[in-house]
């Protein structure tokens, strides 16, 4: 029981950190691609720079939250998982119950 507590504990941890790097990817290009598009916009017409601006705001926002997400579904699957127990009595962090 305790090796499969481990290597479910394992899993979960190559899980999350491929699903961190997933969307830090993703969402480091969505922002890259939104930011060229706001600043070619402004240089074309820099009298709408002020909405320009505030609606790049709010889309910048929008997709860093999807990254957000991302980072409490792993962090989910690292502590909160129904093996936390017997992984703390196998590392010596506590009795397990």
């Amino acid at each position: 029981m305790e090796a499969s507590a481990l290597n479910f504990f394992i899993a979960c941890v190559t899980a999350a950190g491929f699903g961190i790097a997933v969307a830090a990817f993703g969402c480091g290009l969505g922002q890259g691609m939104g930011l060229k598009a706001a600043v070619e916009g402004i240089a074309r017409n820099p009298e709408s720079s002020g909405k320009v601006t505030v609606t790049m705001l709010i889309g910048l926002a929008m997709i860093e939250s999807l990254c957000i997400y991302a980072l409490v579904i792993a962090l989910i699957l690292i502590y909160a998982h129904p093996q936390a127990a017997a992984i703390a009595g196998l590392l010596g962090g506590g009795a397990a119950h």
